[in-house]
């Protein structure tokens, strides 16, 4: 039995599973223990939600999934690009850029709403490629401009959406001038499709895009893992000289990491304002999702299959906060799934420890082996 516990503790990706798990519990003891300090009398009320709330009914599940499949694809992003040396944190630009593309795509070109999807990839993917390129041939670090170019996506989106009349509201008679147009009456060919699936769920937020997300996060780990061009990325991303010394081009395996990164952010921005439940509305902030993406990744130390399960407890967490309200306030809840979201970036130290721990234990355990084996 022992055998069997050593055996199963040092199993390949065992420590990131544990660590992401230990980073999961301290988030939630935290937010157990904010609740009673906020409202005692409510503290198990809420936490409940938190826990439950998810999979209350099968239109709150629905809306797990809706929102979970654009934090695949910004976690897929992020991941990605880690997993071959680069920290991309533009994933928020990348996602404005693959809104735009697929808004103007669907409603001005009337594109179906796969070639819509095609036309958001392309956009998070030139957005993504102009770090790429900076870090390829001036080895500028791709946080700063990626950074930069976060902020450059959100205003060039949308100055264009302000000056583009058919994509906003007001021209299909509407009363708000500053949100995009409702894709039902502007292209319904552009709607990602159901398949039935609302009616099996009894709701409106289901469609086909998180079954669509676990596609790509399959391809990306066949790529990453099963692929000679994936060995080259994460090649360059182990050791870039020692990579170029062995005939690797690393200047272009930089550039299309960024690309294949930033297409998977912009499908992100995509799937969701194709699903016809919401609109864009010009504001000066980033979108959350695109930052969410990094907390995504880290949960899931990178892993593309991972990232689809660390993407679904960050959507179940924050359906779980939506249904606290009225009892706790908006910026209680915010508070809340913030600390339990971002505590997931220490996941990567909390590996270290658990790595050490699992050490002592299987140490441990052969030495008490030996022992036995010379009493007996």
């Amino acid at each position: 039995m022992k055998s069997q516990v050593r055996q199963f503790l040092q199993k390949k990706g065992m420590d990131s599973l544990l660590a992401s798990i230990a980073a999961i519990g301290i988030g939630l003891v935290f937010g157990f223990i904010l609740l009673i300090v906020f409202k005692p009398e409510k503290s198990l009320y809420g936490f409940s939600q938190i826990l439950f709330a998810g999979i209350s009914s099968a239109g709150k599940f629905s809306k797990v999934l809706y929102q979970a499949a654009p934090l695949v694809m910004t976690g897929l992003a992020v991941g990605f690009a880690f997993k071959t040396g680069l920290f991309n944190i533009g994933a928020a630009g990348q996602y404005m850029l693959g809104t735009f593309f697929a808004l103007y795509s669907g409603m001005i070109l009337q594109f179906p709403w796969w070639a819509a999807l095609l036309a958001a990839m392309l956009g998070g993917a030139i957005w993504g490629a102009i770090p790429g390129l900076f870090k390829a041939f001036f080895n500028v670090n791709e946080v700063i401009t990626s950074i930069m170019f976060n902020w450059i996506g959100l205003f060039a989106v949308n100055v264009l959406l302000a000056n583009t009349p058919r994509v906003l509201a007001d021209f299909y008679g509407a009363s708000n001038p500053d949100r995009t147009a409702n894709m039902a009456a502007a292209n319904p060919g552009a709607i990602i499709p159901k398949w039935g699936l609302d009616r099996i769920f009894s709701s409106s937020y289901i469609n086909i895009s998180f079954f669509i997300a676990i596609l790509i996060a399959g391809m990306a780990y066949i790529v990453l893992n099963r692929t000679i061009f994936g060995y080259e990325l994460k090649a360059c991303g182990y050791n870039r000289n020692a990579s170029i010394y062995a005939g690797i081009n690393a200047k272009r395996n930089i550039v299309l990491s960024m690309i294949i990164a930033g297409s998977f952010s912009g499908f992100g921005g995509g799937i969701y304002y194709l699903s016809g439940n919401v609109q864009y509305t010009i504001e000066k902030i980033l979108p959350a999702m695109g930052f969410n993406g990094i907390p995504v990744a880290l949960l899931a130390t990178s892993n593309p299959l991972g990232i689809i399960f660390s993407a679904l407890f960050v959507s179940y967490i924050q359906v779980g906060g939506e249904a606290m309200q009225p009892e706790y306030a908006k910026e209680i809840i915010d508070i809340i799934i913030s600390v339990i979201i971002y505590l997931s970036a220490f996941s990567l130290l909390l590996r270290g420890v658990v790595s050490r721990q699992l050490r002592k234990l299987v140490i441990a355990e052969q030495k008490q082996s030996r022992n036995e084996e010379a009493a007996a």
